[in-house]
Parts: structure tokens; sequence; C-alpha cells
């Protein structure tokens, strides 16, 4: 046992509990609900998922497993090997996963980040039976101290039969203190959320639960998996120049001040890239009311840009990670984690006037954004918390490469093939060609404004032509049904949205 126990697990009676990760598995049976820690790659259990799934490899053992969001390490892939894995929701992140969700083997349920508590919490869903939860301390009182995300952690625990602790001893005790766990009241009972600022603390700093309901407790000592961002690139830094032009125009017209609005951004290359491009902007004293606190978050502190950022989860890159996680007093009274239903809560986004920035698979002319299907049915990973934000938002923002598959895809088609976004939700639709301001547009001009700014060539030509067809045959949103979705058949038929002839000529060109 390790030396600081007593401070790691501060009821002596509950220090009883501690056992090995293949006992602590054994509480959960066939056919149970599972809700998990974790929440993009942080603060996810770490061991007993994992004997979960080794017993699943010998006996019949298939549960519905419930997180934050994505799960790092190997716990969704072994879970969906063994053949564990019977539904699965909110958001996921894994590739073997994934491939068993799209060919049918694992029911996926995709939900706005925000719902899922909601859920629970009214009985539409069935309840956890077991919540595991990974720590960095249990109090006196069997409060659990989370480590680097809240995510559903606060209200699986509290709605559960029983409890599981993970307690890593990876994780600093210093990281206490960081949470802030508010639990809105059941509906229709529920009063307003008292928070105003986003460095407001309007909770407790642990997860507070009878301690009776802790039925096991296993020690761990394995850090987090890191974030796998790619480093922003000539394309995402066009994108993050013309996010900082359209936002000094906003400030020019009196809608904005120098410290904007506090931000919002996606998890991922783009959304980081985006946000790390702020460095250079002239805009400071910015805040966060954010999901995923990234490496650009930190940037921005250490840059002297960021004063404040709240968020869900903390997901960084390796060397980020050693950096912030090794001088953590630095940061520590500039941050705040919070469950994920208070940091995408619809009522604080509309508040606090959150500018979300968030990424798209593809959109159409009309501003309608696919975020989560690839050629509309493919699960990729889920539409996460950007639909929590964008139909709250001051400012919606949809970033995107213009084109994908070196040139093969366009990522502005005439109809995407699956909506996350309805075109009533989306302010701002950016690639590295340009940024179309869709606000108080009607379709027919938000077709132009993002053909004529957001679209490479050749597909702006082809998509000026198929525009001025639509339009011919009329509408308030002209489309050509038979032709809307050719691209995405071409493709699926051809291995290019380019009909046969232009993608000869240039790679002739080429």
């Amino acid at each position: 046992m390790p030396d600081n126990l007593e401070q790691r697990i501060r009821s002596s009676q509950l220090r009883d509990k501690i056992t090995t990760a293949t006992a602590a598995a054994a509480w959960i049976k066939d056919g149970m609900t599972i809700g998990m820690s974790g929440f993009t790659r942080a603060g996810d259990a770490k061991v007993v998922p994992l004997a979960l799934a080794e017993r699943a490899r010998h006996e019949p053992l298939k549960v519905t497993l419930l997180t934050g969001a994505s799960l790092g390490g190997e716990a969704d892939r072994q879970l969906t090997e063994a053949g564990a894995l019977v539904r699965r929701m909110p958001f996921q992140g894994d590739p073997t996963l994934r491939a068993a969700i799209n060919s049918g083997e694992v029911m996926y349920v995709d939900q706005h980040l925000s719902e899922t508590v909601e859920f629970l919490r009214s009985g539409q869903i069935a309840p956890v039976d077991v919540a595991i939860i990974e720590a960095i301390a249990i109090t006196e009182t069997g409060a659990i101290i989370p480590t680097t995300s809240v995510g559903n952690s606060a209200s699986f625990a509290i709605l559960a039969d029983k409890v599981i602790v993970e307690i890593n001893l990876a994780h600093a005790l210093e990281l206490e203190g960081l949470h802030d766990i508010f639990i809105p009241k059941r509906r229709p009972l529920r009063e307003p959320v008292p928070l105003t600022k986003v460095s407001d603390r309007v909770g407790t700093t642990a997860i507070e639960i009878p301690a009776e309901k802790i039925v096991a407790i296993v020690i761990t000592n394995q850090p987090d998996s890191t974030a796998a961002n790619l480093p922003p690139d000539a394309d995402t830094a066009a994108i993050a120049g013309h996010l900082v032009e359209f936002f000094k125009k906003e400030v020019a017209a009196g809608r904005l001040t120098e410290r904007l609005m506090p931000l919002q951004a996606g998890i991922g290359t783009i959304a980081n890239a985006v946000m790390s491009g702020l460095i250079d902007s002239p805009f400071k004293h910015l805040t966060m009311y954010s999901e995923v606190l990234q490496d650009s978050t930190f940037e921005l502190f250490d840059a002297g840009k960021m004063d404040f950022a709240s968020g869900s989860s903390i997901t960084l890159s390796p060397r980020k990670a050693g950096e912030v996680f090794s001088n953590f007093s630095k940061y520590k009274d500039r941050l705040v984690l919070r469950p994920q239903e208070i940091s995408n809560y619809p009522e604080l986004v509309r508040r606090l006037g959150i500018i979300a920035i968030n990424t798209a698979l593809e959109a159409d002319i009309y501003g309608n954004v696919n975020s989560t299907h690839v050629m509309g049915t493919n699960m990729m990973n889920g539409i996460g918390g950007s639909g929590d934000f964008a139909r709250n938002a001051y400012l919606a923002v949809f970033a995107t490469k213009s084109v994908a598959k070196g040139g093969k895809i366009s990522s502005i088609v005439p109809m995407v093939a699956h909506t996350d976004h309805s075109s009533h939700d989306v302010d701002i639709l950016v690639t590295e060609i340009g940024l179309a301001d869709l606000r108080g547009l009607a379709p027919r001009e938000r077709a132009l404004a993002i053909i004529n700014n957001c679209v490479a060539e050749p597909y702006k030509q082809m998509l000026q032509e198929y525009v001025a067809a639509a339009n011919a045959r009329g509408g308030q949103t002209p489309h050509i049904l038979e032709k809307a979705l050719s691209w995405h058949v071409n493709f699926l038929q051809h291995g290019s949205m380019l009909p046969a002839a232009v993608a000869a000529d240039l790679m002739q060109a080429a």
C-alpha cells in the first residue's frame, strides 16, 4: 500500500474496501448498466474496465456502458473485442468500437452531452447499477474527489446503486479544490443555476455520496492517455487568421470588446489550432467556458492572454501535460472543472454569451452541418457537446478544411448527407479559403456567401453551377433533389466527388 494511503482514503472504514480490479469487477453482472468516469481521454477508470473485459472473454457478460465522453487507454477496445458491450452512449472515439457500431454489433446512442444524466435523473433510460469513478482521494465522509475530469461522474455516483472507486496515485493531491460539483434539482422544481461569471464556484469540491455505497476501492498508478492533436499547419493557421480578422471587425462595430466573450472550443486539431491562433491576436483578458481544456488553453495562459478557464476535463499532449502537471500551482486558481451538464448547460451558454467554435465534417451551401457521419452513414465519434453550445451561443462558429482526402472530397457540398446542426444554429462558417458570415441572410444569400468565401476550386465552380440550376427551379431553399447527394454517390462509386473528366484533368495537370 502507498505511504500516503491515509491522505488518499481518509475514512479508516473505507480502507477495508481496498481490493483488486478483478474482485471489484465481480460486482458487475450480466445485463447491468455501468456509469464510468472519463471525458475525452481524461479521468477515466484504468483497470476495472479491463478486468471486466477479461471476464467477458470467459463467461456470458454484456453491459450497457455510459460515460461522459470518449475514454482513453484500452477500455472501449477491449470491452468491444470481448463482446461485453451491447449498448454505448453518449460519445466515443475508439476505432474498434466505431467499427462495431457501424456494423450494428453495438447499439450506439449519440446524445448531446448535456442530456445523458437528464435522461437518467428522470428515469427515461435504464438506471445505472454500478458507477466506476477515478479519484485522487475519498474524504472522511465518503465524498469522491475526481481527477482530471468530472464529466458525468458526479451524477453516475449519486444515481448508482453501488460505486467502485479507482484511486489513481499518478494524479497529485494538488488537484483537490479544482472541481466545482453542482447538481441541478429534478424538474419541474429546478431553480436557475446561480452562475453568472465564468469564474463563479457554486457547488462542492467533491462528489458527496453515502459512504456505504462504495463497495470496492482499487489502487492504480496510471497517467491519463494524452491527446494526439497535430500541430497547426498552413490551413489551420489560415482558419485562425480569418477568425481573428472577423473578431477585429466585430470589435470595430461595437459588438465585441478586446475581451471578446467567453470562448468554447471543440476537441481536436482544428479547434485547438484556432484557439492557439489567438496568441498573436490583439485580444486579451480572455476567458473560456468550454468542455475540454486543451494545449491551447494553457498556451493562452502562458502568453498572458487568458484570465480564467472553466471546463469539464483537461486533455493535453504529452509535452504539455508534463509542463502543466509538473507546475500545476501556476494555473490552479485560474481553473475549474464542472460536471458536463453544467459546462454544457444551455441556460448558462446563453446567459454568458459564449462564442462557440466547433468542427464540421462537412457543411452544405445553406449552412447545415454534419459533424458525425461519414458519407451520411458511418458514425465517426458523435455530436458531443457542439449542439449544446451552437443552439444557444452568442456566436456559433463551425470550422473545417475546405477539402479532404487530397482534394477527392469537398467539405462544402450541395446537401449534407446527415444533419447534426441545422442552418438555424450556424452563424459563421470558416475554412482556410475564407469566412462566411451567415447572420441575417436568407438561404439564397447564405449559399452565395458560403460558395464565394469558403470553397476551393474546382468545387466552387461546380457549386455555382448547381445553385444556378437550383434557383431556376424555384423555392425558398432551392435544391435539385436528384443531384443534391450526387457528389457523395460519386465518391462512393469512383473514389472522388469530382466528375471523372475533371479528376483526370487535375491528375494530368499535377
